[in-house]
């Protein structure tokens, strides 16, 4: 299965780099995660629960970053194992341009299944595998961009100190 998909985020180049190599913010966009551990460097150890169609599993992998250029680009691998329902591999080629006062940021996904999980057809895998893309990419630009659950006024109307608050306390740096 693979996928392409390109958004807009309101964050510098710099600040949504550094959101990927933190395991704080990686724990709060991986949908499912319980926990994530490690550094950029040694890579990154994962808990994942997540229900694929009728099987339910937990995860447990390892996720490594590679082809790391500072705030440009970065690929992110991993692969779990997931006991009886099988395993799931993966890895998203990411990309980071400034537009627009942001980051344009474009990603291609692909990903592999097997065990019990790949019985349930291509169709429900990707599915599936689109939906977890999505919902991390939008995770992580809710993360940068600041709660809106008030309205996108909100987040738009933060300062740039609030905007950087945000960030500091979601990857333990400024």
């Amino acid at each position: 299965m693979q996928m392409s998909d390109t958004r807009q985020i309101a964050a510098t180049p710099a600040e949504v780099y550094a959101a990927l190599l933190s395991p704080e913010v990686l724990e709060a966009c991986v949908p499912g995660a319980q926990d994530v551990t490690g550094s950029p460097e040694e890579g990154f150890e994962a808990t994942v629960v997540q229900k694929v169609g009728p099987v339910k599993a937990t995860f447990k992998g390892a996720v490594t970053l590679s082809d790391m250029v500072p705030n440009e680009s970065l690929t992110i691998s991993g692969e779990g194992k997931g006991g009886a329902a099988g395993f799931a591999k993966g890895g998203a080629e990411v990309r980071m341009v400034a537009k627009d006062g942001g980051t344009e940021l474009s990603y291609d996904v692909e990903a592999k299944v097997g065990g019990k999980l790949a019985q349930l057809g291509s169709r429900i895998i990707d599915g599936f595998a689109k939906k977890m893309a999505d919902q991390f990419f939008s995770n992580l630009q809710s993360t940068l961009e600041g709660p809106a659950a008030e309205g996108e006024a909100l987040a738009e109307d933060a300062s740039e100190e609030e905007k950087k608050g945000w960030l500091k306390r979601l990857t333990g740096k400024s």
